[in-house]
């Protein structure tokens, strides 16, 4: 059988390496270039995207941002999975709320501008404190801009004054003062049948994803059903196949959704050595219709970015239970370079762990580790 992914980043390769064992060959698009390439050496390949879609069994997506004539292409072949209202939700907020409002799924109070003259408008509806986002094409913070006090009105009218905004809308949302940011990931198959990993916590600096926990801290049974009740929601809202994310701020013993991803996701890395079934070879299983795997844990993990920097020791796979991914792209600012997975049986041997692993990083690099790791040894003392 045969998979064709569009996008040829690290999630293209992480589905290979894991469709390899199931007897299963995966093509990648670069849909920059708009040339089939192998998902590893991202060498080109001697095919047309048109024959490739011809010759595979499913076509799907390592990312939301794939031109639509692309998947307009895949569609009309049938083959495309998730389907493609699914992914455009994902590469656009004003989608992605009208989905989420049709759903009576809570999500941050918002105002969609379209004209800056909605500007005033909707900090006077929404409150002192909102952050406006690029209806597409941002992520990783960029795309984002903050408001906070009203010295903050000029600059952003003058930033979006430059936009066009009917092309592609701000949406502007209160900012809300929440616990933590947790994701849940899962997968739908064809038949409507789910299988979901336990949720992780996730911790941001600067607006990127440094770390994640799973399964998540001080979790109670409420949290944990109205996650899945959340899931199974959207899920079978988008008629979904496939991986699918979700990530959603707790505010005490409320869930508010901030936003989806249809693919797998970075919050999701930790299961390659976390659970049974990764996300990759559970995404796999989806899309081509094999039955879904075991989602069970091994012990606690953590799951760690590494953003920006080549500058570290490979002599960390020393500390067991340690795990290096690398995707061996050219170093720049804010770029993902790997990640590192740690399991451990505990949330306290995990702490120890991760202050291990912070002896073959540069601490400027990992500004979160040290924290994170004094705080998961306290939960066991």
């Amino acid at each position: 059988m045969k998979v064709l992914v569009f996008g040829a980043g690290q999630l293209a390769q992480m589905m290979y390496l894991a469709a390899v064992p199931l007897g299963v060959e995966v093509y990648a698009v670069d849909v920059n270039a708009r040339e089939v390439v192998n998902p590893i050496t991202k060498q080109k390949l001697d095919m047309s995207i048109e024959y490739a879609v011809s010759d595979v069994s499913v076509v799907t997506a390592e990312f939301e941002h794939v031109p639509e004539d692309l998947l307009g292409l895949a569609e009309k072949s049938g083959k495309l999975t998730p389907n493609m209202a699914a992914i455009l939700t994902g590469a656009d907020r004003v989608r992605e709320k009208r989905v989420l409002q049709s759903s009576d799924i809570a999500n941050c109070p918002h105002h969609i501008i379209d004209n800056i003259e909605q500007l005033n408008n909707s900090i006077a509806s929404l409150g002192d404190k909102l952050i406006f986002k690029a209806s597409r094409d941002g992520y990783d913070g960029y795309g984002q801009w903050r408001y906070t006090a009203p010295e903050d009105l000029p600059k952003l009218q003058q930033a979006f004054s430059s936009l066009d905004l009917s092309q592609v809308p701000l949406v502007a949302e209160k900012m809300l003062n929440f616990d933590r940011e947790i994701s849940l990931i899962g997968a739908r198959d064809a038949q409507g049948n789910t299988a979901c990993y336990e949720i992780a916590e996730n911790l941001h600096y600067e607006g990127q994803l440094h770390v994640s926990i799973a399964p998540a801290t001080a979790l109670n049974a409420k949290i944990k059903q109205d996650a899945q009740a959340i899931f199974d929601r959207l899920a079978n809202a988008l008629s979904y196949v496939g991986v699918l994310s979700v990530e959603m701020f707790q505010m005490g013993e409320q869930l508010i959704v901030n936003e989806i991803a249809p693919r797998v996701h970075n919050s999701g890395h930790w299961t390659q050595k976390g659970a049974d079934t990764c996300q990759f070879e559970q995404h796999m299983r989806a899309v081509l219709g094999f039955p879904l795997g075991d989602t069970q844990t091994h012990g606690v993990t953590a799951m760690v970015n590494i953003i920006g920097c080549t500058s570290f020791s490979r002599e960390l796979i020393s500390i067991p239970g340690c795990h290096l991914h690398w995707y061996g792209k050219e170093l720049r600012a804010k770029r993902k370079m790997g990640h590192i997975n740690v399991v451990a049986p505990s949330y306290f041997a995990l702490g120890e762990k991760l202050m291990l692993l912070l002896e073959y990083l540069p601490a400027e690099y990992f500004p979160l580790l040290e924290k994170e790791a004094i705080r998961l040894k306290s939960l066991d003392a």
